[in-house]
């Protein structure tokens, strides 16, 4: 059996360049789209032993509330974030997997009349890193959620609900695949 070695040399080299032109993105090219945080706390009664804590909602007009120091849903659980049009404005939609629907029928079933208080860490417009992050709404729970989507009009704008949405995309896309999340 004779096998023409010029032959084998030329089907190494494309493959070769191939492989170097076609080959894995670098961190650089992943962190295109920056990753966000995304967690839920339930709105309670202050706890003198420590388990809350004092948060101001609305930048503008600030609002307290105090909430449980522990999340009860966090972008681990999300399946899909977007960013939708609402009447005279725009709306978060937030679609929770199976585990995460769960928890927030469980949770609003039970805290009917109070709030839930949505906090995230996201990257700005013009900025590279996360920012220390910041309550983006406290919808008040008027029926339990069992469908697994929630719905709320954040204290953000456009531009910075678009990068969160794409940010929680980023993290579930990661989640889903196994590959690690790097914050």
């Amino acid at each position: 059996m004779k096998i023409c070695r010029d032959r084998f040399n030329i089907y190494l080299v494309v493959v070769l360049l191939a492989g170097f032109f076609c080959g894995c993105a670098s961190e650089k090219a992943s962190s295109k789209h920056p990753l966000t945080t995304f967690r839920l706390y339930q709105e309670m009664k202050p706890d003198p032993l420590g388990s809350t804590e004092e948060a101001l909602f609305l930048r503008d007009r600030p609002v307290k509330f105090t909430v449980s120091k522990e999340p009860f849903l966090s972008e681990a659980m999300v399946k899909e974030a977007k960013v939708i049009d609402d009447l005279g404005g725009f709306a978060l939609s937030i679609q929770m997997d199976r585990q995460g629907s769960w928890l927030l029928e469980q949770y609003t079933a039970a805290s009917k009349g109070k709030h839930i208080l949505v906090f995230s860490q996201f990257v700005e417009p013009g900025e590279e890193k996360l920012n220390k992050g910041r309550w983006l709404a406290a919808p008040k729970i008027l029926n339990h959620i069992s469908d697994g989507l929630l719905l709320f009009t954040p204290d953000a704008s456009r531009e910075e609900a678009d990068r969160i949405a794409l940010g929680l995309n980023d993290v579930a896309k990661k989640l889903q695949t196994g590959q690690e999340v790097k914050w």
